[in-house]
């Protein structure tokens, strides 16, 4: 009885080993499929060219992997684009791809409007206390870095694409954000916060 119990156990163990080896991200796999499917828009190191795309190098491989989920399923978060994408990746491919964007290097970006950069300086680090709204860094961290499987890396990120997302949480039409966090921020900010601090982040690092 005793041994049958123990091999029960090591061939618990060995299929929860195989699960766990099948779940293990291989980022030289997430490279091909980056080259064939990503690269046009994204670029082949996630560096985008295109300012409405959004710069994924560096990246917390969590939140991608997160983001390419939610845009396969089409629920919370919608983009005909980007659900075509990712009709036919799997979750491995999903995992291969976030793990290998994850390790590439964001390239240097220069904020632009120099206007503003005060502006989304006091919105990012210290937020507007008269309207309620919360400083950006308190979740995305002092450099715009972000915390793995939590708040996306914002530093470095183009500013049209930012703009693009906050205004779709303040419209609802993004919701795959825990508790709703961003949608209620959002709906805080003004247009012009809303410019500034996207701006200010381009060259956050």
């Amino acid at each position: 009885m005793k041994f049958r119990m123990v091999a029960f156990i090591i061939a618990g163990l060995a299929a929860s080993g195989a699960a766990v080896a099948e779940t293990k991200a291989d980022p030289a796999k997430g490279q091909q499929i980056v080259q064939q499917v990503c690269v046009a828009c994204h670029g082949a190191d996630g560096n985008s060219s295109a300012p409405i795309n959004p710069n994924l190098a560096g990246q917390h491989p969590e939140y991608l992997f997160k983001q390419l989920k939610a845009f396969k399923e089409n629920k919370l978060r919608k983009n005909p684009t980007m659900f075509g994408m990712t009709a036919t990746l799997t979750e491995d491919d999903m995992r291969n791809v976030s793990a290998y964007l994850s390790q590439q290097k964001p390239k240097v970006l220069e904020g632009s409007k120099p206007d503003l950069q005060e502006l989304g300086k006091k919105i990012y680090k210290v937020g507007n206390p008269a309207t309620g709204l919360p400083a950006c860094a308190a979740c995305h961290g002092p450099k715009g870095g972000g915390m793995p499987a939590q708040f996306p890396r914002l530093g470095g990120q183009h500013a049209e694409y930012t703009i693009t997302q906050l205004n779709a949480f303040r419209k609802g039409e993004r919701a795959n954000d825990p508790g709703e966090t961003m949608r209620q921020i959002a709906l805080k900010m003004t247009d012009k916060e809303i410019e500034a601090v996207s701006n200010y982040l381009v060259g956050l690092r």
